[in-house]
Order: C-alpha cells, then sequence, then structure tokens
C-alpha cells in the first residue's frame, strides 16, 4: 500500500540558480557530425566512455582472469559465500551475502547494492519491503575492496594492489564489485531472474551504483539514490534553495568532492575545479550511458546538497537518448520529502519500478513531481529523430 507523502512544488523554494553553462550534446560525434543510427550511437558511446567514465572516475579495472565462489554458509531464506578472484598470481577475496524471499516462484528479482557497511541495512522493514514483494537481495561491502577514509590517499585497499597500472579511484573499484557480484550469480544455483537484475546504492554507494550501472548492462534497472555531485547531480549547475521552514542550503560542488574525496574520482578531474563549464561533459552523459536499460534516480526534496535541480536537469537530458533508442518510458524519477538518506520509501518506490516491469504493477502517483517550480531547460538540442 502505498502510504507516503507526494512532494508539493512549493516544498524547496530556489534562492539562487547560477548556470555555468549549457548542456553539450551526446548526440554530436568529436568529428562534429551528428548521430543519425542506433550503430551511430553505439559508437558515440564508446566515445562517451572516455569523459564520462574515463575522465571522471578514472581507468578502470578489467574482468578478472579468474572467479571462484566458496559457499560458507546456506540456509533457506540467507546464503553467505566468499567470492575469490583477480588475477590467478594476484588475487582479493571479499564476502557477498544473499537474501531470498520465504515465499516465490520460479525466477526472482534481486537487488544488488555494496552498502553493507551503512547501518541502515540492520533495519528490518527496509529490507522485507523487498523481500515481501518476492524480491531477493545482494549485499557486499564495498569497504573490502577499496578503502573509504576521509582524505585518505588515493588507491588505498586490495584491488589497487592488483591493477596498479589503472588509475580508477575508490568509486571504480567499488562498482568493479557490483559485477563481480553479476559473476558469482552467474554461477551460483539460485534463483535469479536476470531480466530485472537491479543495481541500486545510496549517496557515495549512489555514485558507485551509477557508475556500475553505465559499465555493466547486465544491470537491467539502475537506481542510484542522491548521489550528490559526481554522477546524479550536474556539474554545471549550483543552487541555493530553502526546504519548507529550513535554512538556506546549497548544493555540493566539485570543489567541495575534491577537497575531500578526490580518491574517490579520476585524478584529471582536478584540472577542472571552480572551471567546470569547461568539461567535455556533464552528467547527463553517465545516465545517458544506461540507455535503452532502465534508470530510476530517487532524491528527497530537501536534500539540497545533492543539488536536486541539477539532478532533474541531466535526468530529462538523458531521457532525450532515451527516445532516440525507442524507451523514452524507462526513465523514472521522483523526489521524497525529507533529507538525505536511504529511506523506506525510497526502497518501496523501488520495488515499485521492479514490480511494474516485471507484472504491470501501476506505477505510483509519487513518480514524476517536483517539489520545486520547474526550471528552464539549459540545452537546446533533442532526439536527432524528432
Amino acid at each position: 500500500m502505498d502510504t507516503f507523502e507526494c512532494v508539493k512544488e512549493d516544498m524547496l523554494r530556489i534562492t539562487e540558480l547560477k548556470v555555468l553553462g549549457s548542456l553539450p550534446n551526446p548526440f554530436v560525434f568529436e568529428s562534429g557530425e551528428t548521430v543519425k543510427t542506433k550503430k551511430d550511437w553505439d559508437k558515440r558511446r564508446k566515445e562517451i566512455y572516455k569523459t564520462a567514465i574515463e575522465l571522471q572516475y578514472g581507468t578502470q579495472p578489467p574482468e578478472p582472469e579468474y572467479l571462484d565462489v566458496e559457499t560458507l554458509y546456506v540456509a533457506k531464506d540467507v546464503c553467505t559465500y566468499l567470492i575469490h578472484t583477480g588475477k590467478r598470481n594476484n588475487s582479493i577475496s571479499f564476502r557477498m551475502q544473499v537474501l531470498i524471499p520465504a515465499k516465490y516462484e520460479g525466477k526472482i528479482p534481486f537487488i544488488i547494492t555494496g552498502d553493507q557497511c551503512w547501518k541502515y541495512f540492520m533495519n528490518r522493514d527496509y529490507i522485507n519491503t523487498a523481500l515481501d514483494n518476492g524480491i531477493g537481495w545482494v549485499f557486499f561491502d564495498r569497504t573490502e575492496l577499496a578503502h573509504d577514509l576521509l582524505k585518505d590517499k588515493r588507491q588505498q585497499g586490495q584491488l589497487f594492489n592488483i591493477y596498479p597500472e589503472y588509475t580508477f579511484g575508490a568509486l571504480g573499484a567499488w562498482a568493479w564489485g557490483y559485477s563481480r557480484c553479476v559473476d558469482a550469480l552467474e554461477k551460483l544455483n539460485l534463483p535469479v531472474d536476470f531480466n530485472y537484475l537491479t543495481f541500486t546504492g545510496h549517496s557515495r554507494g549512489a555514485k558507485t551504483c551509477a557508475l556500475a550501472g553505465a559499465l555493466d548492462e547486465r544491470a537491467k534497472i539502475v537506481n542510484p539514490n542522491e548521489t550528490c555531485a559526481g554522477a546524479c547531480g550536474c556539474y554545471r549547475i549550483h543552487m541555493k534553495g530553502i526546504y519548507e521552514t529550513e535554512k538556506e542550503w546549497r548544493s555540493e560542488t566539485l570543489k567541495d568532492l575534491l577537497t575531500y574525496f578526490s580518491f574517490w574520482m579520476g585524478p584529471e578531474m582536478e584540472k577542472y575545479t571552480e572551471c567546470e563549464d569547461k568539461l567535455p561533459f556533464d552528467t547527463h552523459y553517465l545516465k545517458a550511458m544506461i540507455a535503452p536499460r532502465t534508470l530510476f534516480v530517487s532524491e528527497a526534496a530537501g536534500d539540497i546538497w545533492s543539488n536536486p535541480v541539477g539532478s532533474y536537469m541531466t535526468t530529462i537530458a538523458s531521457r532525450e537518448v532515451f527516445d532516440f533508442l525507442g524507451v523514452p518510458d524507462n526513465v523514472y524519477w521522483y523526489f521524497r520529502p525529507g533529507f538525505h538518506g536511504h529511506d523506506l520509501s525510497d526502497v518501496q518506490m523501488l520495488v515499485n519500478v521492479i514490480m511494474h516491469k516485471k507484472n504491470g504493477e501501476t506505477i505510483s502517483e509519487r513518480m514524476f513531481k517536483l517539489p520545486f517550480e520547474e526550471p528552464n531547460k539549459i540545452f537546446d538540442w533533442k532526439n536527432p529523430k524528432k
């Protein structure tokens, strides 16, 4: 039952909106030619990879030479495994836990998250929101792959010892973990419906989820929840706002992100601090890389640090690519009342999207509602087929 409150347009009053430039056109090749066909888009997507992925997050770790799955514990509703992977002469191991619904028939969707290191996964209501709807969970602790310590040096953690020649930051290491969990699921005799395999994560975990979803096409539904700067926001939009009766606050900038967490990102992003308008991409490129699969961006109306206007702007911009590929309805976004967090409402909405895709369940009335006055677009390009 959908019991949560919808946002209203007057919940978030935008007090300042600074636009540093228009969003670059994803349909234009570096040569200046325009994408006209799906084959063209496949080529253009490879160009976008160089900026939205390698510039933003560094050169990414490759697929492993091998992957073995060691079973540690098996019960009816929970299983624990140890994944061994990497190079044959230089490997790592990390745990993966699988939660299975008490009742199910046939194959079932699973949600993968690397956020097991966060305390909200101790909340049974959160977990049961999926399980009670016949959807399983796959958990892993991303910090087993790369450290997550404030102002840590770059490339600290066991994955960097295997691939020192690459420039990926912690986000790249964590995203690699999502794909290795999928590899493990493909090896195990579990009731996984790979047609509805879902990636999710919150905050830094949401950045990871977005990157992992862009890289791994086996993720059929990608749900980054409140990424802040570095994934679903917009580098070219800086905003201030007042949520209901709270004090004015501002959005996170690239400078804010790199001041404390530069080790998350690619090393080349430093040169764009305070000149984001020079970036050859923005976050709509990352979102567009998920097309034609399903993108579901979830935000909170009071989470101004996450740049709600920027997130909305880059989501609707990326939808032009989904439209070009014939799947405009594969883009979902919503705002809930409240502040930064992975709320029970967020999980309920993700379950709603999965069940809509799988069984045709009606989409919640909370979807596609803005908590602020709709802003003017900061792009004038569109699907070139129209």
